[in-house]
């Protein structure tokens, strides 16, 4: 299974940024998709993640009414609209994929996720 994420760019404060994640290689549709971030100097963290049958989200606080993940399932990929950006959220974003249908309490814990894309760049200035 391979992860291809993309849209990482730089932005201005209060600015927008799409990015995708496509998931390749499959053998089994995949369970659980999420997003993590990992600032400089920071340990990577949770941001938002989706089961894939029935479509259920989920969201760190700090993005709450922010940030929106959406699904193609027939494509396998996955989506993470960006909206009000901060200076706080420059980080590198990494996609990620379960094979389980995670709940909530787990979809936050880095090692249910069996597969990781290589990563993009999002920079908001101030």
């Amino acid at each position: 299974v391979q992860l291809q994420a993309s849209g990482g760019g730089s932005v201005q404060a209060g600015g927008s940024l799409r990015l995708s994640c496509a998931a390749s290689g499959h053998t089994f549709s995949p369970y659980t998709m999420g997003w993590f971030r990992q600032a400089p100097g920071k340990e990577r963290e949770f941001v938002a993640a989706r089961r894939w049958s029935g479509g259920s989200t989920f969201y760190a606080d700090f993005v709450k009414g922010r940030f929106t993940i959406s699904g193609d399932n027939a494509a396998n990929t996955v989506y993470l609209q960006m909206n009000s950006l901060k200076p706080d959220d420059t980080a590198v974003y990494y996609c990620a994929e379960s094979r389980r249908s995670l709940i909530a309490s787990r979809v936050r814990v880095l090692n249910e996720y069996d597969y990781w894309g290589q990563g993009t760049q999002v920079t908001v200035s101030s």
